[in-house]
């Protein structure tokens, strides 16, 4: 009985990873909607993105930013519809531009080493406290 439990929990999970895999991504096997990172991303580095710096650094859960889809109730990656999402790629510029103009990196990007990033401000709060 419990080795049929732990198969069918290890059935599920694999079907939650598999399905997240295809999820967010077009027929030629980039992600949709990507407007500041990069369009050819690996999945790899986009969720260790959305872990570590918004989640981790705003404190937040993915539908902080993401709609649900209304018909499936699964989250909608690719909507646009969260005001969240749009100020998080304003934030994200931003967060590019300073570390360029002010910290010379040459090349910035989101994940990579970063002097400013989301936790400079943020550290772990959906909204920063004013300085």
């Amino acid at each position: 009985m419990l080795l049929s439990v732990k198969f069918k929990i290890l059935v599920v999970l694999t079907g939650l990873v598999a399905m997240s895999s295809t999820v967010f991504r077009t027929g030629e096997g980039e992600f949709k909607n990507l407007q500041v990172l990069p369009k050819n991303i690996s999945q790899k580095d986009l969720q260790e993105i959305m872990a570590d710096d918004f989640e981790d650094g705003l404190g937040v859960a993915c539908n902080f930013c993401h709609a649900e889809d209304k018909d499936t109730h699964h989250i909608d990656y690719a909507s646009d519809a969260k005001p969240e999402k749009q100020i998080a790629r304003y934030m994200m510029r931003m967060t590019l531009d300073i570390n360029k103009d002010y910290f010379q990196k040459k090349n910035p990007l989101i994940g990579d080493s970063l002097i400013i990033n989301c936790t400079t401000c943020h550290r772990g709060q959906p909204h920063p406290e004013n300085f």
